[in-house]
């Protein structure tokens, strides 16, 4: 049934999917370079990320990016994904080392790799060196600033979900819907659309109301599908913390019909999503091109997300019913 939902959903998105022709080969180069970070990764674990298909994730939200800059991605994806993993896997970190990971994470974007926390370090932090290497390098501070707000912004997420699975308290679906635009990390993914395009908009353009609302609208879409997705896992492993659960848990009805209650969310916030999205007025000659690209970037985030999740052996609905 869930699968069925999925399906129905990526059928139903009016963004056309889009792949970057580099994708294949740097997810080799992914599985070639991370054993050399010193990433603790035997044969089989180097087969888990072969199927999960990071590169692809990366190379479907940035489809014209170089492959070095996809390279670059990639790496900042994976570096992502194991730190979800490590704070809400088995043996998962507890709440007191995310927020020490926070600390030595923004230590390392605002003052360089020569700069070391307790709280971060070895192979995971060597892997951030080398993904934040590049756009350290190019992008102004500005740009800067705003990457690393948002990874702030993500990791304290990741600390007050944990916060909340220890202490056993359930979100309702406001509470979760809000901390969940924190935990999906799709507001780090945003910056990076600059980063692979070469061009950082102005603050007070990326900040602008209707593209905030157009960011968070695409936030949601893409951490709704997730959580279909994801839900059958999430029952045993997220105390509650998935748009599908908390619907039902706050509803009273079965899980098979928050499902239903949830695509059907999606598919009016896809709406607004879409009207939003061509309501935005020009801001001008030098900077439209711009906007557009930021703009396709976010509803690349969304179509990309989808066609992964099928994708992706991270998560089971990946054949077609």
């Amino acid at each position: 049934m869930v699968d069925e939902v999925l399906w129905s959903l990526r059928s139903a998105c009016p963004i056309p999917p889009r792949l970057s022709p580099h994708a294949d080969r740097v997810q080799e180069w992914l599985l070639d370079r991370l054993p050399r970070l010193g990433l603790p990764l035997d044969a089989e674990a180097l087969r888990r990320l072969d199927r999960a298909g990071f590169a692809r994730y990366a190379g479907r939200l940035y489809p014209d990016a170089s492959e070095p800059d996809l390279r670059t991605v990639a790496t900042m994806f994976t570096w992502f994904f194991l730190v979800d993993d490590a704070c809400d896997g088995p043996g998962r970190l507890a709440p007191e080392q995310i927020r020490a990971l926070r600390t030595g994470t923004l230590t390392l974007l605002h003052d360089g790799p020569r700069r070391r926390h307790p709280g971060f370090g070895g192979p995971l932090r060597r892997l951030l060196v080398e993904a934040w290497r590049t756009p350290r390098r190019r992008m102004p501070a500005r740009w800067r600033l705003r990457f690393a707000d948002a990874v702030a912004d993500h990791l304290d997420g990741s600390w007050r979900e944990a916060v909340a699975k220890e202490s056993g308290q359930v979100p309702g679906v406001a509470e979760y819907v809000a901390l969940r635009r924190a935990t999906s990390a799709a507001y780090v993914s945003y910056p990076l659309i600059e980063f692979v395009g070469g061009r950082a908009l102005p603050d007070a353009v990326y900040h602008h109301p209707l593209l905030r609302r157009i960011g968070e609208l695409g936030n949601d879409l893409l951490s709704w599908y997730n959580d279909i997705a994801s839900m059958e896992r999430d029952r045993v492993t997220s105390g509650g913390h998935n748009l599908v659960l908390a619907l039902a848990a706050e509803r009273d009805v079965p899980v098979s019909e928050a499902v239903e209650l949830v695509a059907d969310r999606w598919r009016d916030t896809m709406a607004r999503f879409e009207a939003q999205r061509a309501a935005v007025p020009s801001f001008g000659p030098a900077l439209d091109e711009s906007v557009t690209v930021h703009l396709d970037g976010l509803a690349n985030a969304v179509r990309g997300t989808i066609d992964w999740t099928l994708e992706s052996a991270r998560y089971p609905a990946n054949t077609h019913p």
